[in-house]
């Protein structure tokens, strides 16, 4: 029987950097999935979950698909990507306005082979000025067709977001609700606190360190007084090791500190976290390590 509810998944794809963790952010209207200025600042497949009056919409936020690298973990980035446009029910392809590259092209044929709709959401239109800018640019987009909706957002204002909801909730099956109301997303919190350690890391060092950094959880225990977190920062390099240290280990207490207020936000309690750093020499390298650091599809 039907039940006049749209519900199903639907893929934010597209190479690095273009802001689809900011937009899946913004459409969930909680931070979910952590952000930088970096680009493969996303690792993993994470479902984001949004229930509204029409339906259930399961965003799936994934890796940037790129031709950068050989090593497992680019070659784990390029497979959990590419491995989410399987089951989906339509595609967000996510570009930034003004630009179109050759992997943005790789990442439309990927999306193509599919064979589900592909919705266009050109974002960052906030930083095109002035506005009327966008006009060639999308016509030239078109080209590239056909797609199911062509929709200029930006993840940062928010602006169109809603219309973009709109255009994927109209191409969702109807059904019944796969999750509670109230749940939001498939991944458990001490995945998301690991993630909220790293995001700290990636923002605050330069260079090539946040690409040799994995975070993992030793402990994660509820009690009275609040959540007890135990942390193990890991590096390929002893050099890399003492960078994120820093001196009088002042760099790492700034980023934990920082870290631990995210923590608090995102569990809404009182958090005391102790963080490690060790050393785990080419563990993006090496596809043992990555299993044994959590990085499966």
């Amino acid at each position: 029987m039907s039940t006049g509810r749209r519900v199903g998944y639907a893929a934010l794809v597209g190479r690095p950097n273009v802001g689809k963790s900011t937009l899946l952010n913004r459409l969930l209207g909680q931070k979910l999935a952590i952000t930088s200025h970096k680009p493969q600042t996303t690792r993993h497949r994470i479902v984001g979950i949004k229930t509204c009056d029409a339906g259930q919409i399961l965003y799936v936020d994934t890796p940037g698909l790129h031709r950068r690298g050989g090593r497992a973990l680019s070659h784990y980035l390029n497979r959990t990507a590419r491995t989410a446009l399987a089951d989906v029910d339509v595609i967000v392809f996510v570009v930034q306005a003004l630009q179109w590259t050759d992997e943005d092209a790789a990442v439309l044929a990927a999306a193509r082979e599919t064979r589900q709709p592909v919705i266009l959401a050109v974002n960052k239109i906030d930083l095109v000025v002035p506005r009327e800018r966008l006009l060639p640019y999308i016509a030239t987009l078109d080209q590239q067709g056909p797609f199911a909706a062509v929709v200029p957002v930006s993840a940062q204002t928010g602006s169109n977001c809603a219309a973009l909801e709109q255009e994927v909730l109209g191409r969702l099956p109807q059904g019944v609700d796969l999750y509670p109301a109230d749940q939001l997303s498939d991944r458990p919190e001490r995945f998301f606190i690991a993630e909220l350690l790293r995001e700290q890391i990636t923002r605050r060092y330069h260079e090539e360190l946040p690409y040799a950094v994995t975070v993992e959880l030793e402990s994660f225990e509820h009690g009275a007084s609040g959540v007890t977190i135990g942390a193990v920062i890991w590096v390929e390099r002893d050099n890399q090791r003492r960078i994120l240290i820093g001196k009088g280990g002042e760099a790492l207490k700034a980023a934990a500190s920082a870290a631990r207020q995210e923590m608090i936000r995102f569990l809404d309690c009182p958090v005391h976290l102790d963080v490690w750093v060790k050393v785990k020499k080419s563990w993006s390298s090496d596809e043992a390590s990555l299993i044994q650091l959590g990085y499966t599809d």
